[in-house]
């Protein structure tokens, strides 16, 4: 079997490879087109960021069984046409954890100390001493946006450091943070309004998207910097500028941005005295692509030579009997989780999970797995997958219990989860109809039968006449179709709950309009991935 690796990687990841058997082809730099036309010739591929992982390429490999990337972000490969395909994608989500925080406090001690620029002047000739003087971090206050993996090692370091440590992260229990010596905040304002340094890590999400924007830079201190090593997109950029330029905040600096690569013609940002970037380097140390490389390696070559997955995003570690029998069920508790992260508020605490009728005769385990995966998926991206999403599961204390029972309501087969929040309960059940479409079938107290896939809205409305009309108005003068409705009635309350399945995503402005319409109770936007 031959495997190409596309992108410079580690060297030792390439002799893994050969020791396990495999060719090993070398070949980085790639054209798309000089891609697709060898693609074909391989089982395996392996890369990092630089090479794209098109469906043009997917569709061209006739052989690819599995693709690899050194590394956690798998945005440069398409995932849907990769699994529709049969196509294992693997990544390696934790080997640059430490690299990132280590980077993050390495940006928070150059922009306390001026050292970038102080560099500059020098170089340019100058002794400008005075200009910049600096500051201590010693009995300051670390304000740590997602407190996750990465965030949980730059809070050891800072309290290294002697820093107060304070984090914002609605997805985090407070009993575990607490055992890092973090206090937890409730709101992003008092986070803002607390912290000397702010530090991002989070993913990019519906979630986070420019979460961080005019009204949090003005909560900020005056004299307070701001640092984000996570993604690009979480900051708006733009208003980071003007509280950048207004005097809102003292300094700031980036190591990704919301377009790479970045240059002083699309950042403007770059201009400015008071902010400090790097180009991405938040794994860019030997060690960290050392360990990726080894890792992916390991993974491809266990794959192709046992058929053994690991931290597959897109494929559980199951065998094909077991997959045959409750494939569709693993689709459906991934979407059951997706959705539940996407509706409920608070950190989970607890989930049960009963497996009903015939379901209760199978390996539900690699169900249970999916389920979780699901549940983080929202919030940790890529982060997560089907090997580590039970230990993400533990490591944030969440208690899952499982239970079968012979009785399925009006069903052949049930899964019904009840998840427990800090902010309260939610029960959600599901099925599959035919031989592979999943389905909800209950919301709580609400009765209904939903294919949750796609872009969505989700209604919670009172049952008087009008409402439909009036979303449905709302959503056409806004140029968004609706491919499908499905809506639940709660007797004892006379509220409906709508699903609107529709053709594009729904952006906040227009979720701001459907929640103002008359005798709405509360909207959400979601989106789901096409589990059919």
């Amino acid at each position: 079997m031959k495997v190409l690796i596309s992108d410079n990687l580690f060297s030792a990841g390439a002799q893994i490879l050969r020791d396990a058997g495999l060719e090993v082809d070398i070949n980085t730099g790639l054209a798309p087109e000089e891609l697709k036309k060898i693609i074909g010739n391989y089982d395996g591929l392996v890369i990092r960021s630089a090479t794209k992982v098109t469906a043009e390429i997917i569709a061209a490999a006739e052989k690819l069984r599995v693709v690899g990337r050194a590394g956690i972000g798998l945005d440069n490969v398409d995932i849907p046409a990769a699994s529709q395909k049969g196509i294992v994608v693997m990544n390696a989500p934790d080997g640059n954890a430490t690299t990132a925080a280590e980077h993050a406090i390495s940006l928070m001690m150059s922009l306390a100390r001026n050292i970038p620029q102080a560099t500059a002047s020098m170089k340019a000739g100058k002794w400008e001493k005075k200009s910049f003087m600096g500051r201590e971090v010693t009995g300051k206050t670390l304000g740590i946006f997602g407190i996750g993996r990465i965030g949980a090692i730059v809070a050891n370091r800072a309290q290294g450091l002697r820093m107060k440590v304070v984090a914002y992260d609605p997805h985090m229990p407070k009993e575990l943070v607490d055992k890092l010596g973090v206090e937890l905040l409730d709101t992003l304002e008092e986070f803002a309004r607390r912290s000397d340094f702010i530090t991002v890590h989070v993913p990019l999400t519906k979630e986070t998207d420019k979460i961080l924007s005019t009204e949090f830079f003005k909560n900020m201190k005056k004299d307070a910097m701001f640092i984000d090593c996570a993604r690009g997109g979480v900051c708006d950029e733009e208003a980071l500028y003007k509280a950048l330029t207004d005097g809102e905040i003292a300094g700031a600096a980036l190591d990704v941005f919301a377009q790479e690569p970045t240059t002083a013609e699309n950042c403007p940002l770059l201009a400015l005295d008071n902010f400090i970037c790097t180009p991405h380097l938040g794994a860019s140390t030997s060690e960290a692509q050392e360990n990726v490389a080894l890792t992916i390696a390991e993974q491809v070559a266990d794959y192709l030579k046992t058929g053994v997955v690991a931290n597959a995003v897109n494929v559980p570690s199951v065998s094909g009997d077991v997959l045959a029998q409750v494939g569709p069920y693993i689709n459906l508790g991934e979407m059951l989780g997706s959705l539940h992260m996407q509706m409920a508020k608070g950190s989970v605490q607890d989930v049960s999970i009963e497996y009903g009728g015939e379901l209760a005769d199978l390996n539900t385990s690699p169900i249970t797995v999916a389920f979780l995966k699901g549940l983080f998926t929202p919030i940790l991206q890529e982060a997560v997958n089907y090997v580590n999403a039970p230990v993400i599961a533990r490591e944030r204390g969440i208690k899952v219990v499982e239970s079968r029972t012979e009785q399925s309501d009006d069903f052949t087969n049930t899964l019904t989860v009840r998840v427990k929040s800090s902010e309260g309960d939610n029960v959600l059940m599901g099925t599959v109809f035919g031989k592979k479409e999943p389905r909800l079938v209950r919301l709580n107290a609400f009765r209904l039968e939903a294919l949750p896939a796609g872009p969505m809205l989700l209604v919670y409305n009172k049952d008087v006449p009008g409402v439909i009309g009036d979303l449905g108005t709302t959503l056409g003068k806004a140029g968004v179709n609706i491919s499908r409705m499905t809506v639940g009635r709660e007797e004892a309350s006379e509220q409906n709950v709508i699903f609107l399945n529709t053709n594009i995503p729904i952006s906040k402005e227009l979720l701001a309009e459907v929640q103002a319409l008359d005798y709405i109770d509360g909207a959400i936007a979601l989106e789901m991935v096409n589990y059919k």
